[in-house]
This record gives structure tokens, sequence and C-alpha cells, in this order.
């Protein structure tokens, strides 16, 4: 099934809880705190139908036409089909919608390619694994995840004889027909816009946090789950013309709160057991398949940043000196590099034993580790290749409604390469994306979305072969001989 935008905004009015801070909405696509950013949504449901998108964002499998974000690659053309689809949506919405609906899915995947893991928590769980990513695949669903505990509750000894609440969502009773859970869960990055829930945790748990050690999933209308967003940039974006990203493409982020809820057994994939809440993301291809599409929204909003750069140059009238182009050239060397990486993650792909296979470890770990610790600089160098422009313009489009303002503005402020027009609309479009309050959302995102920054490095220390890159060192010191054979060769050189 491929259901269309209208279908997918129809399910956004399903009865979900969510807070926009005391406000119950009503109707997340009419709430000028996330109705343009839905449309946004649906309108990837929309294109990846069209005729020309059809064939990279779909794929038939037992007579049913699937969307290609559900395809469990066994081969490096189901791999080449995957990074397509990722990069088609990424484009669509410019980077910018970093929990889109074909980012769950591939961690999902990654966990159905290997039920076997699940099952020796608790027999049947791998199947409740691959039932319900074939439900998501079926139903064309959108699913977020929260995997996080709230900061606080990360060390259980706080609230030991304190009488606080520990807010750590946990299992709070369990008999024949499921568990029930209460407690918070974070970061919710599209949980509003989304239809489905994965709760889990990547977070190593202590021995005293085992009530806390489930995963499982939940539609986000589920009685007793709330859903509490932050401030909306959407809300205070008017326009296009002024905050042209922040007025459609702001993906929200938030916590569940979860009040006695009832969770089927068919619905939850491990249950007591530590080891396997973070194993089932990293002794499986789930991390690397989700993040390469994490690498693909990056790289196209580093095209966008690349572009932005080279435009404000040559807008400047500055783009033929030295200076500029090394400075342009770097970027583009950037944004090849990461490139690079990513080709290299389905050239050097890697297989399990069941047949199936995904993007090598090490690239798409290399790949994780540039974006998150790159992403400030570029941004702070392509704001830098904008100089003072963001703040030479008007407060607001009114300017162009008034037609005395309008004359001077049109005389004073086009330049020999962009009309007054022309310069506005750049110069607020680069803002809002490196600039702006939405812009500082982003930059902390980026920063962070793949753990923190030390997190990222040990990522790439563990995927290594260290053994194979000492081994020529050691041959040369072997070749060297020890001590005593260098005496001995001078003692017979001297004699």
């Amino acid at each position: 099934m491929l259901r269309t935008g209208d279908e997918y905004l129809a399910s956004l009015r399903d009865g979900r809880r969510v807070y926009y801070g005391g406000e119950r909405v009503a109707d997340v696509t009419a709430h000028p705190a996330f109705r343009n950013t839905a449309r946004s949504f649906a309108r990837i449901y929309d294109r990846k139908r069209e005729a020309q998108n059809l064939a990279a964002m779909s794929f038939v499998e037992d007579g049913e036409r699937s969307t290609s974000w559900f395809l469990l690659p066994k081969s490096r053309k189901d791999l080449e089909q995957r990074a397509e689809c990722h990069r088609r949506v990424a484009e669509w919405s410019y980077g910018l919608l970093g929990r889109s609906p074909d980012h769950v899915p591939a961690f999902i995947g990654g966990m159905a390619m290997v039920p076997e893991l699940f099952e020796a928590n608790r027999k049947g769980f791998g199947r409740n694994v691959i039932d319900y990513f074939n439900d998501l695949k079926l139903r064309d669903l959108f699913a977020c995840y929260l995997v996080l505990t709230p900061q606080g509750s990360r060390d259980p000894k706080m609230y030991k004889d304190t009488g606080a609440i520990n807010p750590a969502l946990a299992v709070v009773r369990e008999d024949s027909e499921g568990i029930v859970v209460s407690g918070l869960k974070l970061l919710g990055t599209s949980a509003v816009f989304s239809d489905e829930a994965w709760i889990g945790s990547m977070i190593p748990l202590g021995l005293d946090q085992i009530n806390e050690a489930v995963t499982f999933a939940i539609p986000v209308n589920h009685p007793g789950v709330e859903i509490w967003v932050r401030e909306s940039f959407e809300i205070r974006a008017p326009n296009k013309i002024d905050h042209f990203f922040s007025s459609q493409f702001d993906e929200s982020d938030g916590v569940m709160v979860f009040d006695n809820v009832r969770v089927p057994w068919s619905r939850v994939f491990c249950h007591r057991d530590i080891p396997l809440m973070r194993d089932m993301y990293f002794k499986t291809p789930a991390h690397v398949m989700g993040n390469h599409q994490s690498n693909w929204r990056f790289a196209e909003k580093l095209k966008l940043m690349v572009g932005i750069a080279h435009r404000a140059c040559d807008m400047a009238g500055v783009i033929n000196i030295p200076a500029i182009q090394q400075t342009l050239g770097r970027l583009a060397a950037a944004e090849a590099s990461l490139l690079g990486l990513m080709a290299a993650q389905i050239d050097q792909l890697q297989s399990i034993a069941n047949g199936h296979v995904h993007v090598n470890r090490r690239f798409l770990y290399a790949a994780l580790q540039w974006c998150a610790n790159n992403y400030a600089q570029v941004a702070e160098e392509v704001r830098s290749l904008m100089g003072a422009g963001p703040f030479l313009l008007p407060a607001d489009p009114s300017v162009f409604d008034n037609p005395q303002t309008r004359q001077t503005f049109e005389k004073y402020w086009s330049l020999p390469t962009a009309s007054a027009d022309e310069r506005y609309k750049f110069v607020k479009m680069a803002w809002d994306l490196l600039g702006s309050d939405f812009a500082g959302r982003h930059a902390q995102y980026e920063k962070f979305y793949g753990g923190p920054p030390h997190i990222m490095d040990l990522y790439s220390f563990f995927n290594c072969p260290w053994n194979e890159r000492r081994a020529a060192v050691d041959q040369i010191v072997k070749e060297m001989g020890s001590a005593d054979d260098l005496t001995a060769r001078r003692k017979s050189a001297a004699e």
C-alpha cells in the first residue's frame, strides 16, 4: 500500500493527545504550530506516488507495492534503491526533516533482519518484531521513536530515600495479556506527526533499572499516552518570504507521558533484558541502516548550504576573488568528501548469515562523526560569506505593499547581479536556514542527533580493524631484529 497525502493527513485527526503548553490541540492539521509541516510530510506521501518517482520510491513483493524505505536489502541493488529513496525524501525537504517517515523503518527493518536476537529474550519476541515491521509496511505508517530516559532519572540513587518520583518510564505490572507502563520518554522528534511510536532505550541501564528494560510499540493515540511538544517555530513564521523553512519544515520535538498504558504482548519486543535494550541496535544492522538515512538528509542540507555560499558571493560581486574561491573550494571539497563516504558505505557493503546485506559500518560511522563535528563550522563559514547582508533589509515584506517604499527599495537595494526583490528573498531564506532561532535548533540537533560527540568517536574506534592497521607496524619492528642482533652486527663490523 502507498497511501496518499490526504490519507496521511486524515490519520493525524485520530484523537491523539497533543499539548502545546497548557492547550490541548484539537487538530494537528489545523493548528498554527503544526499545520504547514503536516502538509510538508503529506507531500512526501504524494510525491513518492508520482510516475517519475515510483520506481525509486517503491517495490513490489508478494504482489503488494510498498514504499522503498521498507525494503529489506539482499543485494547492492537493494541498498542503492534505498539510498535513492532516502536522497529524494531529503531533497524534497531540504534535509530539514531529520525524522522523516523513512528514518525509523530503517532501524526496525535492521532489527527484523535478526529476529533470533529477540527470541533469546522470550519466545515470540522475534516474531513480534517481524510482524510489527510488516504492519508498518503494509499500512505505510509513519513511526517515530523515543529511546532516551529523562536526564535526572539516569541515576536511580537520586530518588532513593527522597520521596521524589522517578519519572523514567517503567513497567508497573504485567499479566497474561501484556504489560502496563507509566512514566516519561524522550525525545520524540516528529512524534506529533507520526502514527506509531517505538519506545525503548539506547542508554545503558543499571541492574537496579530492570523495570525500565522494556521495548514496545504503541499507536500515538493510544489511551493514556500524551505528547508534550516544545515551542513551535512555525507558529512564529507568518509567511514563506521571511521564513521559508521554519514556516513549513518544523518537525517538532517532544516527550511522551504514559499513564498506566496497557501494551499487549504482541507489541512487546524486549522485557527485563538489560543487554538486549542496546544490543538490538548494535548487534543488528539497525543503527547503521537508520543513520544511513541521516547521512543522506545531512548531505542534501549541505548541498543547499554550499549553493547558498556560492550565490551569496556571486550576488556580492566577489566570486572572482581568489580568497573567496578558496573558501568555496573548501566547502565543495567537504561536500564531495561526505558523498564519497556515503558511496563507500554501499560499495563496501557487509552481509549477515541469513542473506541480508547492510551498509558498511566503518564508513557509516566516519560519515556520522564528520557531520556532527563539522556542521557548525560549515554554517559559520557560509554566514561569514553573507556578511552584513541579513541586517540591511527592511523589517518585513510590507515594504512591497507601499508604492513609495517599494520604489525606494528597488532603487537603492538592487544589485548588478540581483534585483531588490531577489536579494530580499535570498537573504531571508539563507538567514532562516543559518541564523534564525530555527537555525539554532538545527545547529544543536546536528551536534547531538547521533549522540554526544565523544560517542561518535567511540563508534569509529570500535569499528576500526586495529589488528590490520598494526600488522605492518609490527612486521617492520620484527624485521628490525632484536637489540642483541644489533649488538652482534656492530661487533662483527668493528672486527
